[in-house]
């Protein structure tokens, strides 16, 4: 139960009550007549007294300007008994807006090995689950690549962990916007946007591919192939703002087929990068020289 403490102040004119907690968290209220009250039933409940000129609400009191008809010794005690019963039977004191405090964050830019995309790294975890949107009506989940695809230069935009990839069109230059995505994406993540709501991430066969059933059902070599691209590839593609997925293998004629993303998708080194290394990589450590890895997007 809410006990009120009636304290005069150096004002005659001005008592305040207090609380024992604060009512107003966020900013100071001052209502000159009931016409302004909307938002604070208490501050509306108070100009019904007569006497009531102005009221503020401020930290943990509300404090109440009277006109001179009376005195407050006379009217304070039922006052602040008519605030108690409000504010214990469940009466709002001041509906206050939800102040969103901005999230101090970094961001800085790197280049990639494809030209056409450029990777902005960020201090915080802005999605679990990496995401490719190749434009605009594709991102339900992600508010920021609604908001970059509004800058007329953004083709495609990637998100994995704490980056962002983002591939250009070829009518402007990275020395020409860099600073303006960079700035944008910043006050973007300290304002409290929304990187990424994870739980509107389309069921998408790539989508699907990342769940544990998926891989619980696969063959042991399929198996063994995620692995050695999770363990030993990923890390080294998402260095460079990209991403690869396992799409399938073919047992029978011994084909990897891959996902690439981000600046892996469309880049000019990927079929290089695919051939010379990871092909490499997967004959050695599954002693099969007749395996073949190809992107079905590259």
């Amino acid at each position: 139960m809410e006990t009120i403490t009636i304290r005069p102040t150096q004002n005659p004119s001005i008592v305040k009550f207090e609380f024992s907690d604060f009512v107003a968290k966020s900013t100071n209220y001052e209502y000159k007549n009931i016409d302004e009250t909307a938002k604070s039933p208490l501050a509306k409940k108070m100009f019904y007294l007569p006497f009531v000129k102005t009221v503020y609400i401020s930290g943990n009191f509300i404090a109440l300007e009277k006109y001179s008809i009376v005195e407050w010794e006379d009217v304070q005690d039922d006052v602040a008994s008519q605030i108690e019963q409000f504010v214990n039977t469940g009466g709002v004191i001041v509906m206050e807006e939800e102040v969103v405090k901005k999230q101090p964050s970094t961001i800085y830019a790197e280049s990639t090995p494809n030209p056409s995309v450029m990777k902005f790294v960020a201090n915080k975890l802005l999605t679990k689950t990496p995401v490719e949107f190749k434009n605009i009506d594709e991102t339900a989940a992600s508010p920021l690549a609604k908001e970059l695809f509004k800058f007329p230069f953004v083709k495609e935009v990637f998100i994995d962990e704490n980056y962002i990839s983002i591939t250009k069109y070829a009518v402007t230059e990275w020395d020409e916007i860099t600073l303006e995505i960079r700035s944008f994406i910043k006050q973007y993540i300290e304002n409290g946007g929304t990187a990424v709501e994870e739980s509107l991430i389309q069921i998408t066969p790539e989508a699907e591919k990342q769940q544990e059933a998926y891989f619980d059902n696969l063959d042991v070599t399929s198996q063994r192939i995620i692995n050695i691209l999770e363990e030993y590839v990923k890390p080294a593609v998402q260095a460079d703002g990209g991403n690869i997925a396992f799409e399938s293998y073919d047992e029978s004629d011994k084909r990897v087929k891959v996902l690439l993303q981000g600046a892996c998708s469309g880049c000019p080194s990927s079929t290089f990068t695919l051939k010379s290394g990871i092909e490499n990589m997967l004959k050695d450590m599954l002693n099969d020289n007749d395996i073949k890895v190809e992107a079905i997007n590259g």
